[in-house]
């Protein structure tokens, strides 16, 4: 394995597809059961050759006319595959130029130098089982001919020792001391700067293109903690960091007055920090958070003589701890005039964290600001909500320069309420303990939507009237769950043609209050997206 990776990593390094060439690159392309039908059982292998070579041309015609390509998409991979996963188990079908992964998706394109061995790659997997990390994986030709990367990216020179982290789902704080115990194991990182506009990203500096190289490989796919903050790594534009100051946001290991301790080494692939930060309790996070030892990794692992002692530095004040660049407040533009209101925005934005307060803007329309309960509530709003489609409007989700909601020019929106309200004090935040934090789960948005604390007399149809009233989608699809006899609830799913419509009902009647004959409170109709993504 190391050979091929050798080879790969000498081969020219091309850089970042964005997010629209993600899904661009993806249409075309067949569902995960139609490329499994492309197993064929033991009979069909005793076909002659010009039976094979005729088969391989009625597939190749038959998969929405995709023609060979030497980008590959491949899917169905396992949650803890990484770059190098991929490199092993396709260099024999030859030589490998470029990886990029799609964690979430559990797929990747592989773009290989010449585009018969992509037709290799294909081929042997419509013929019989590949193995991607212990799991079978499914191939096909990519509707792109090349993945597109900075001008620069053709010079076999252009090597770069600075990476660009992308943080997926960062559930868990994301630190300069987080990033450096996991990427230091695999190769000497001089600096580290983390950035939060859209999301959560950070550039780190390794000594040599060399160590890049590796950590990439043995990182890219990977989850930092079980399950969420998911690494996706390209190659960074600059070719040097400056770092102006030392804290949680950025460093410079190169610098001379730094104390010295040791830590553990290797990583661990799948969950490289454990379940979660061995510092999170019910008040969050303190002034510093003590990282749990890496486990041994037999891929890139480094005799005890060869890692350096790890360069840390003093402990931050708690007061300082989220200064800089943080912030717990979230700007979001793109409201759509009269459909969002404080309400609407506090039911999008609670599944996130703890709301505070919500303020219109009345110098900048369909703008407001959005106090969280920390920094690390917004990020996560970011990462889930940014760029989501919401009554026709396309939101941006970003942290704002201020620090805090101050209920100044308040002013009347279209629907007549007010363009302040405070929330602190509402039951309905979701985050207010540890024990019902840990009751949610992160999800993105859904077609799917887990409903809940629904009065058992409440039918399918009378939650479709619900939606017909307040003007929004009606649901496709309906499932109850099973509850006790002496249950006072209900719970189930709901099923929409679209995310966007899924997006749209939460954020409308989120929170309703229902209200049942002879009842003396009302039941509060609580809704979330759901694992799903689909009944």
């Amino acid at each position: 394995m190391m050979s091929a990776l050798e080879d790969y990593k000498r081969a020219p390094k091309r850089l970042k597809v964005s997010a629209e060439d993600d899904e661009e690159l993806e249409e075309g392309e067949e569902s995960d059961s139609a490329s499994a039908g492309l197993v064929h059982d033991d009979e069909d292998e005793e076909e002659d050759e010009g039976q094979i070579r005729a088969r391989r041309k009625d597939h190749a015609s038959d998969t929405h006319h995709i023609a060979p390509s030497p980008v590959v998409h491949v899917r169905g991979l396992c949650e803890s595959v990484v770059e190098a996963d991929l490199v092993e188990a396709l260099d024999k079908f030859g030589n490998i130029c470029y990886v990029m992964m799609m964690p979430f998706k559990r797929q990747a394109l592989v773009e290989f130098e010449e585009v018969e061995s992509a037709d290799r790659c294909v081929s042997c997997g419509s013929r019989e089982a590949v193995y991607i990390a212990g799991q079978q994986a499914y191939f096909n030709y990519s509707t792109s001919k090349r993945i597109t990367r900075p001008t620069n990216a053709d010079d076999p020179n252009s090597g770069n020792k600075v990476l660009l982290l992308s943080i997926q789902n960062p559930l868990y704080p994301i630190t300069t001391d987080v990033l450096y115990t996991v990427c230091n194991p695999i190769g000497n990182v001089q600096r580290i700067v983390i950035f939060k506009r859209n999301g959560i990203q950070a550039m780190v500096e390794f000594e040599s293109v060399q160590n890049a190289q590796k950590a990439k490989a043995a990182l890219n796919g990977a989850d930092i903690y079980a399950g969420c903050c998911t690494l996706k790594i390209e190659y960074a534009r600059p070719s040097r960091l400056n770092v102006m100051r030392n804290d949680n946001d950025s460093w410079d290991y190169t610098k001379p007055f730094l104390l010295r301790r040791d830590r553990g080494k290797g990583r661990q692939r799948q969950a490289i920090l454990g379940e979660h930060p061995s510092s999170y309790s019910d008040h969050g996070y303190g002034s510093h958070c003590p990282l749990l030892p890496l486990p041994g990794n037999n891929r890139f692992k480094r005799s005890s003589h060869d890692i350096p002692e790890v360069v840390t530095y003093p402990l931050p004040q708690s007061s300082s701890y989220m200064s800089h660049t943080s912030s717990s407040v979230a700007m979001v533009s793109g409201l759509h005039p009269s459909k969002m209101n404080c309400a609407h925005i506090f039911n999008l934005f609670c599944l996130y964290g703890n709301i505070e307060k919500v303020k219109f803007m009345k110098s900048v329309p369909g703008t407001a600001l959005v106090e969280m309960g920390d920094e690390y509530a917004v990020d996560r709003a970011i990462t889930h909500l940014n760029s989501i489609k919401v009554f026709s409007k396309r939101l941006n989700v970003c942290v704002s320069k201020q620090h805090a909601v101050i209920p100044s020019q308040v002013f009347e929106l279209e629907d007549g309420s007010s363009s302040y309200k405070d929330f602190a004090m509402t039951r309905n935040n979701r985050f207010t303990s540890a024990g019902q934090a840990s009751k949610n789960i992160i999800q993105p948005p859904s077609c799917v939507l887990h409903f809940y604390n629904v009065p058992p007399c409440v039918s399918e149809d009378d939650l479709q009237r619900l939606c017909t009233q307040h003007d929004v989608p009606g649901f496709i699809k309906y499932k109850v769950f099973d509850a006790k006899p002496s249950s006072k609830t209900i719970s189930g799913l709901l099923e929409f043609d679209s995310k966007t419509r899924a997006v749209e009902v939460l954020t409308v009647l989120n929170h309703y209050q229902i209200r049942i004959p002879n009842g003396s409170n009302p039941y509060t109709l609580k809704l979330c997206f759901s694992t799903s993504s689909h009944l």
